[in-house]
This record gives structure tokens, sequence and C-alpha cells, in this order.
């Protein structure tokens, strides 16, 4: 089965394409992986409509992470789409499940985080060399072992949502580089299941919601 094959396209103009992305793939190329990308497999996609078309990365997803993400495919929709997710008019919900049971019910996260040479995320007290992050979280269920959140991220750094709740002490289930050696559904137990912004040409409010893994069942 090809890359474009597991990656649901939920919508698709002349403006804009929304998708959902597996576990276990890139949104973008790094060095150590550059062709097995969700980038790559929709400009490969895209390539093949007449005519062509281009593609932009707007925002990404962790490799271990499934759920939705919007790409534009012109400049211009690209910057109004970025600059929603700056001023926060754009919208991303997360459902994530940790470890334990978290006893508030609604709670914001804020720090500082940096990236060490390692390519480790932590948070710091030194504002000038770290970026403030701030995630809010609202509990959805507990359960004996674990507990079901659904995270909004008011701002959008490299592994803001694992960190954060690694760091308060409930780590994402399978999150094995911050803190667990649990890993019951062989993924990490985050996803992207709603995405909101307004469309880049008509200003129509956009609202996309995926549904959960059924490997999440399990938890």
């Amino acid at each position: 089965m090809e890359l474009i094959d597991r990656i649901r396209i939920v919508f698709d103009d002349d403006n804009v394409i929304v998708v959902e992305k597996p576990a276990g793939v890139l949104t973008m190329a790094t060095d150590a992986e550059r062709s097995k990308t969700v980038y790559a497999a929709l400009r490969e996609y895209l390539n093949r409509k007449k005519p062509p078309e281009k593609l932009f990365v707007v925002h990404r997803l962790d490799r271990e992470a499934s759920g939705l993400l919007v790409f534009a495919k012109t400049i211009r929709a690209k910057q109004r789409l970025q600059d929603q997710f700056k001023n926060h008019t754009a919208g991303r919900r997360y459902i994530v499940v940790v470890e334990g049971r978290v006893k508030a019910d609604d709670f914001t996260i804020r720090s500082y985080l940096r990236e060490n040479a390692a390519y480790r995320v932590y948070s710091t007290n030194n504002q000038k060399t770290g970026k403030l992050a701030i995630t809010h979280v609202h509990v959805l269920k507990r359960n004996t072992k674990t507990t079901v959140l659904e995270v909004r991220l008011e701002t959008g750094r490299k592994h803001q949502i694992r960190v954060h709740l690694a760091e308060s002490g409930h780590p994402v289930v399978g999150d094995k580089n911050y803190g667990t050696g649990w890993n019951p559904i062989q993924r990490l137990a985050l996803h992207g299941a709603r995405l909101d912004f307004k469309h880049p040409a008509n200003r129509k409010l956009m609202a996309f919601h995926a549904a959960l893994p059924k490997s999440f069942d399990a938890l």
C-alpha cells in the first residue's frame, strides 16, 4: 500500500487541503527521512492533477501522533493560515491519554520550552532562551490507570503537549521519549481530533473532526 492510500483526504479545494495523518509518519522531511512523509505523498498526489497544484506546509504534527493537518496550495493561503495560528483565531484540539488519574478537571500549563543538543525539549526558567508555551487541559474521563484529556494549544511549540503533560507527572501513554515505557497500543496516544480555521480565500469558518483511532479503545 502506498503512503497516500493511508492518508485520508478530508477536504480539498483550490486553496487548501486538509488531511488526517496516520501515526508513525512525518509531516515533512528531515535529514534522516525525505521521502516517506505526508508532504511528499501529497506533492506527488497534487502533481498528478491537471494542471498540477503546489503545496505549502502550514503546521506540523509529531511523527508518533495522528490527526488533522491543513496544507496550503498558494503562498497567500499559507500566510493567511499561519497568521491565524499565530493570533490564535485558528483552533487545534487533541485527544490525549495519559498515565495516572489527573486530579483537576481543568487547568493550564505555562512554561518556556527549550530544545537541547539531543533534540529533547524541556521547560526552562530562562525566558531569553526558551519560547513561551501555553497548554489548556480538560479531563474527559478517568480510568483506573489512565486519564483521557482534551488539550487545546494556545501556542504551537515542538513536543509541547508531550513535555507539559510529562512534567506535570502524567506522561502520554506510549511516549518513550518523555517518561514512560508503557506502550500497550504500540503508538503514541495523542490524536489531533479537531481543526478550525477561516478559509484563506472566502473567510468562511471551517471546522473539521477526526474520529479517535480504534486502538484507543483499548485504553
